[in-house]
């Protein structure tokens, strides 16, 4: 998944890039997945990065590396089925 913005005469900002799971639990797999192709995006020069959110979704939840890399970088969003439909 990924969420683009718009910006006038400018590089239009990359908001948001992410991967969904269903039946798995998430790791910290997925995060340095996704920090790779943030770190891809930003060598090619189209997006302008610097406030892209790493977003993980699980309907199975996520591995406490998954939630000890989220609570060091606020950058990184767990959202699980709780979070999704607002019971948090």
């Amino acid at each position: 998944m990924a969420v683009i913005g718009i910006a006038d005469g400018a590089k239009p900002p990359l908001l948001a890039i992410g991967e969904a799971k269903w039946n798995d639990t998430m790791g910290a797999a997925p995060i340095e997945h996704l920090r790779h192709i943030r770190d891809l995006i930003t060598s090619a020069g189209r997006y302008d990065t610097t406030g892209t959110k790493l977003m993980c979704f699980s309907g199975g939840g996520f591995h406490d590396k998954a939630h000890a890399a989220a609570a060091a970088d606020p950058d990184i969003r767990l959202v699980d089925p709780a979070t999704l439909y607002g019971q948090v």
